[in-house]
């Protein structure tokens, strides 16, 4: 019993010792710096100036003469599809052509005949009159069978996709055997040599001021390589599924390296208005919301004092309200405070 008694007593005197030594915390001072704040995100490199090639009719797919990132110069053919039937619908009409010609030249014929008959008296006006009508007739029979055959010819050539002009195929969306339908894209294809880098922007990011104009590039498989762009247009729709916007931006400078389809990282960096931006560890939070712990210089006892966060970014908070400039706030170590706990400076301690 006497040394229980005496180990209670020990315990007693030992606590105010261990209460009143002070915690040795990190502290930051608050200050009014001008906030820039950095945004990055993933994008996709694509072609400034794009077309979808198409058949302009329908039909199966017999051969495919191009794959992604073949450069074509203008009249290459891309792809074509079975033309049995164009090719029927073609003999047919030079077929209808060949009589409507024959025709033709029989109706002259005809009228020159019943001209030179009227001429000596040995037929009649109506008989003339109507070797004219007939030619006129074959006249019309044949310049539809002309239009006719052209018709088949152009119906035979659009079997065979071609490149409207020198492009570079940045997407094959076809393969032999496969039907397709009248203008369904089958290829993309990369007009020129200038490219954009396309972003899918948070909504959220775009309030406000907007998008910054200048932007940093750099692919994501090269970090190293860095180059410059420009925003160029904000679609003025929300992607009802992420809630982004597709934000175009235009590369300046590309390296030779980079091509359509690549992944990029973009950063932009926008000047607002000057903010007190604290540590993440600084952050403490009550009832009443987000809160720090402030020393008191003289006592050096904390107080927890409640903010107003303007917004959370990675590493840090950026401040709406709350401190003044010069209040020393803790960080490490904020989480074993208590309001008048006594604290001592990092920095203080040898």
């Amino acid at each position: 019993m006497p040394k229980l008694h005496l180990m209670i007593a020990l315990m007693m005197w030992l606590t105010p010792v261990y209460a009143e030594t002070p915690l040795v915390v990190d502290v930051v001072t608050a200050q009014t710096t001008a906030d820039m704040q950095q945004l990055a995100l993933t994008g996709e490199i694509v072609a400034r100036d794009a077309l979808g090639a198409s058949f302009a009719s329908g039909g199966r797919v017999a051969e495919v003469f191009v794959d992604e990132g073949d450069t074509v110069s203008a009249g290459t053919s891309l792809a074509r599809i079975e033309s049995v039937q164009q090719e029927q619908a073609l003999r047919s009409a030079e077929a209808g052509l060949a009589t409507a010609e024959a025709d033709q030249r029989q109706a002259v014929e005809d009228l020159k005949r019943q001209t030179s008959l009227l001429e000596r008296g040995a037929t009649t006006l109506i008989l003339r009159d109507n070797a004219q009508d007939a030619l006129n007739i074959a006249q019309g029979a044949l310049t539809q069978a002309q239009a006719a055959l052209d018709r088949a010819q152009k119906a035979l050539d659009d079997t065979i996709l071609l490149a409207p002009q020198d492009a570079t195929v940045t997407e094959r969306a076809v393969e032999p055997g496969q039907v397709v339908s009248a203008a369904q894209a089958v290829f993309q294809l990369a007009l020129g040599e200038g490219i954009d880098a396309v972003f899918d922007v948070p909504e959220v990011l775009l309030t406000g001021e907007g998008p910054a104009t200048a932007i940093e590039l750099s692919l994501i498989d090269r970090p190293s390589v860095t180059f410059n762009g420009e925003t160029r247009e904000v679609s003025p729709l929300v992607d009802p599924t992420t809630g982004t916007v597709a934000v175009t931006v235009t590369v300046l400078d590309a390296p030779e390296i980079a091509s359509y389809g690549d992944a990029v990282r973009g950063m932009a960096t926008k000047q607002r208005a000057p903010h007190i931006v604290l540590p993440h560890s600084a952050m403490s939070v009550t009832v009443d919301g987000p809160a720090v712990w402030v020393v008191n210089p003289e006592t050096m006892a904390v107080s927890l004092r409640q903010i107003t966060v303007d917004r959370y970014e990675t590493g840090r908070i950026v401040l709406a309200g709350g401190l003044e400039d010069g209040t020393l706030v803790v960080t490490r170590g904020a989480h074993l405070l208590y309001p008048g706990r006594l604290v001592q400076f990092a920095e203080d301690v040898k």
